[in-house]
């Protein structure tokens, strides 16, 4: 087994590294994406139109569900794969920027996924606005070697052209909506409508050649709709819709209220993790109640959750009532990567640091910070925190100790110390609400384009059996030594008798 972040700098990809072989995979054009680009900004302005002047995607995809129905999906939503009681599958989330830090990830994936039966994406298949002519670039071609059929659940950049793209790629081919009515002239709609984002015409031909690399029968995959359920060997995969703004509609409530029930064991996957950043996001459902009620609910047998969304792994075993439900996020599997040193230190629904893990560690991630902005600032001897230095301003910062080990002394300066406060080290952010924690750490991070190895994205390989799931996230550097035997960063198994 290869050195994880835990173990040694080197094995977090620090240092003089031969740089990945998935460079090649690159397509000859690879479009900047920076989120500090107005143009980029002004494209994905839907989900603060949406919660300005009220959320139209649970009428939306209310809409696109019962075109599913007339096309002759399933009423239950429920995909059965018949597979051995013992399988595995793959996990990868928030992929699709189209550029070095997703193709990154792509050898190490193909490696560790060999023999999975399926995969399935947690949310933002395509940024920055799920557009049709960029699946060729940021989905079809990265994962074009993988056999085995990817489902996906959409994320909020997905939502940003009203899920169209999503729509014929994920479920059938499914045409466009046909235009709904116009908003009497002084509602709130009304400004809503006037300002949307709305889709360009496909590219047909593009699409129709970027279809042709995952043409293989073997990786076909129709799913029902945006939402759904896949019963493989021994488990029910739950995937749901949260929207532009984090929430279920009601429609999609009863369902997840019915699809639910009985003693098969489930893990929810989710575009709005749970439990995130320290703190607790149950999910609210229109109409009342919450999504983790129905998760905790012990009739349901749910033993995990995995949402994407934010980009990094973090993972909360929580106990409920007696039993642990792991509480994991798993956003790293291409864009740019949200910090792990603004997590506060951690003490929720009984998960405290001792239980608590995230990828990239904390220090990592905030050396990686310091670099980025010393060379962004042109201030690299002011800015520019070494691994050490980083792991150990943390450690004090939150007064835990220190992850790994720094091989030597390591003096906590007034420098380090402000540098670390600047970049908001130990939970300085925590007391935005997460909408705002989000957007602060977008415009700290202007895009993976602008920034080389190490990546810290990761992915996660589950194996199932009727006894337990065994999941293990792994790292993608962008390292060769990583992309040859990707480190494992966390592994658990989850009972499931």
């Amino acid at each position: 087994m290869s050195e994880s972040s835990r173990d040694t700098a080197a094995g977090a990809g620090w240092g003089e590294a031969e740089r990945g072989a998935y460079r090649k995979l690159l397509p000859e054009h690879v479009e900047k994406l920076s989120w500090l680009n107005p143009k980029t900004l002004w494209a994905a302005r839907n989900g603060v139109l949406a919660s300005w002047f009220g959320d139209p995607t649970g009428r939306t995809r209310s809409r696109w569900v019962a075109r599913r129905a007339a096309a002759g999906a399933p009423a239950d939503k429920v995909i059965r794969r018949n597979v051995p009681d013992r399988f595995s599958f793959m996990v990868i989330g928030d992929t699709g920027e189209g550029d070095d830090s997703q193709y990154a990830v792509v050898p190490g994936f193909l490696k560790e996924s060999q023999g999975t039966e399926f995969a399935v994406i947690t949310s933002d298949v395509i940024y920055p606005v799920g557009s049709t002519d960029d699946y060729g670039t940021k989905f079809f071609r990265p994962y074009q070697d993988y056999p085995a059929p990817i489902f996906a659940i959409p994320g909020n950049h997905d939502w940003y052209e009203d899920l169209g793209a999503f729509m014929r790629v994920f479920c059938g081919d499914t045409p466009p909506l046909d235009p709904e009515p116009r908003p009497g002239p002084l509602s709130r709609a009304r400004w809503r409508s006037l300002l949307w984002h709305r889709p360009r015409p496909a590219d047909e031909r593009r699409l129709a050649a970027a279809r042709a690399l995952r043409a293989a029968p073997g990786q076909q995959a129709v799913q029902p709709g945006p939402y759904w359920a896949i019963d493989a060997g021994p488990l029910r995969l739950v995937g749901i819709d949260t929207g532009l703004l984090g929430t279920i509609d009601a429609e999609q409530g009863a369902w997840l209220r019915e699809v639910s029930r009985g003693p098969r064991p489930k893990i929810l996957v989710t575009g709005s993790p749970l439990y995130v950043d320290g703190e607790h996001h149950p999910c609210d459902i229109e109409g009342g109640g919450t999504v983790d009620e129905i998760v905790r609910d012990p009739e349901h047998h749910y033993v995990a959750a995995i949402g994407g969304d934010i980009h990094n792994y973090q993972r909360y075993p929580v106990d409920v009532d007696g039993r642990t439900i792991q509480y994991v996020v798993s956003g790293g599997g291409g864009a740019f990567m949200h910090a792990t040193h603004t997590i506060p230190r951690v003490s929720v629904a009984n998960v405290t640091e001792r239980d608590f893990r995230c990828y990239p560690l904390r220090g990592d991630s905030l050396a990686f910070y310091s670099r980025l902005y010393g060379r962004r600032l042109r201030l690299p001897r002011l800015f520019t925190l070494t691994e050490a230095e980083a792991m150990a301003v943390v450690a004090e910062r939150l007064g835990i100790p220190v992850t790994r080990s720094p091989g030597g002394p390591v003096r906590v300066t007034r420098r380090t110390r402000l540098v670390a406060g600047l970049l908001g080290a130990g939970g300085r952010t925590s007391r935005l609400r997460l909408p705002v924690r989000k957007m602060y750490t977008r415009l700290f991070s202007p895009g993976s384009a602008t920034y080389s190895p190490p990546f810290f994205k990761q992915f996660l390989r589950l194996d199932v059996t009727p006894e337990a799931v065994r999941l293990r996230c792994f790292a993608a550097t962008g390292n060769r030594a990583q992309e040859i035997e990707p480190p494992v960063e966390d592994e658990v198994t989850i009972p499931l008798v």
